[in-house]
């Protein structure tokens, strides 16, 4: 398992620098699009769609993301010159459910994960964070390599100190193996890792310690927030991982469940400081 884990991992990581600094911008839109795609098929199996439902509600959601884009007042050239005023609103519509609506839907232990309800819960979800990739991705690709970066540093520190110091649950009627001290251990990871990137671009001169390090830290309970609901869908749909696409990995949607709450902060914290 773990070395299908690793291979897998290996792959994916080549595959996506490749896209990430080989395709020109429409090329990336159509790549995050057919992700987008697979992880709403997953996410509509979890809802108990049928394989056809599933099958249609990706094609609308890849189709509604890519014509969303096209769409904008902005053209892909503009956002790579800091445009994107116009996904303002998604950014902040996904910020309120992440900030306002997950947190209780987690409290609750509920999740409407069926008809409708799940649909727009799924484009939630996944279209400003879809969006947020290609905006991101448009301004520079260093850009969004540093903010994946930031996540899955998140993750990696959350496995291993949890692994080494994790002695209290931190949910564990959603997720038994997460623990606070892997919480704490992806935070200060994240804090310093911002810290490092912060001094080496010179952002130092718009943003003060204090501040980088209190990014790094709501970053990561953004990101947490993100992996625990996915858990929670998961958990209530009865199954262990979203898919089996990616050998020793799961589904696409277990892959990016902490991208999906935490780009669209990013893309929205870049367009407010003015980048």
């Amino acid at each position: 398992m773990l070395r299908a884990r690793v291979l897998t991992a290996l792959v994916l990581v080549a595959l996506l620098l490749v896209a990430l600094f080989a395709l020109p911008i429409a090329g990336w839109l159509v790549a995050v699009a057919f992700v987008t795609a697979l992880a709403s098929y997953e996410w509509g199996r979890l809802c108990s769609f049928s394989s056809m439902a599933a099958v249609a509600y990706a094609l609308v959601t890849a189709t509604a993301l890519v014509t969303g884009i096209f769409l904008l007042p902005e053209s892909l050239g503009d956002l790579a010159q800091g445009a994107g005023s116009s996904l303002e609103p998604v950014y902040v519509a996904a910020v309120v459910f992440w900030v306002g609506v997950v947190p209780f839907l987690l409290w609750r232990q509920r999740v409407v994960h069926q008809g409708l309800g799940a649909m727009a819960i799924g484009w939630m979800v996944l279209l400003p964070a879809g969006a947020a990739m290609v905006h991101l991705r448009a301004m520079s690709p260093w850009v969004l390599l540093a903010s994946m970066a930031a996540i899955w540093m998140a993750d990696i520190a959350a496995y291993f100190g949890g692994q080494a110091f994790g002695r209290r649950r931190l949910a564990p009627a959603i997720s038994p193996g997460k623990t606070w001290e892997g919480a704490a251990s992806a935070a200060v990871a994240v804090a310093t890792f911002g810290a490092a990137l912060a001094s080496y671009t010179g952002v130092w001169t718009m943003m003060s310690l204090g501040l980088v390090v209190f990014a790094g830290v709501a970053l990561t309970a953004v990101s947490i927030v993100g992996d625990l609901f996915e858990s929670l869908v998961k958990r209530l749909a009865g199954v262990k991982d979203s898919g089996r696409l990616l050998p020793g990995h799961g589904g696409i949607l277990d892959r990016i469940d902490s991208l999906t709450s935490t780009l669209p902060f990013l893309a929205l914290a870049i367009l407010m400081i003015g980048y």
